[in-house]
């Protein structure tokens, strides 16, 4: 298994596009291959004293953190599948942001690659 995780500061007065947005766009991430996706909006998210998910972010006091993860069956299924997306994004209008601008800043976005070590489940 290998896993991508996004962590954004969304408006919080957007939920509701980012919601329909997600839904849009996820669906690509499951016709290149994805397991499974999680997008969370965040309703606990803390103050820390060194360092923070809002700070990590640039959260502002009207945007809600929003956590999220694209679970895929390897390595090699994910980098297949990005590299589909990117050309996909040029030519699929559900990127297309004339039609659909996004709903948050996308340069404050943190993302990275990350192979699971432990994993526990019922």
């Amino acid at each position: 298994m290998f896993v991508d995780g996004f962590v954004i500061a969304v408006p919080t007065a957007n939920k509701e596009k980012f919601v329909e947005q997600a839904n849009s766009i996820d669906t690509v991430f499951m016709e290149l291959g994805a397991l499974r996706i999680l997008e969370c909006w965040g309703e606990d998210v803390p103050d820390g004293k060194l360092t923070d998910f809002k700070r990590a972010v640039q959260a502002t006091a009207d945007e809600t953190v929003v956590f999220s993860w694209i679970e895929w069956p390897d390595k090699a299924a994910r980098d297949a599948g990005m590299a589909k997306l990117h050309d996909m994004m040029q030519t699929d209008e559900r990127f297309d942001p004339a039609k659909s601008p996004p709903c948050f800043d996308g340069k404050r976005m943190i993302f990275a690659g990350f192979q699971p070590v432990v994993r526990l489940e019922k």
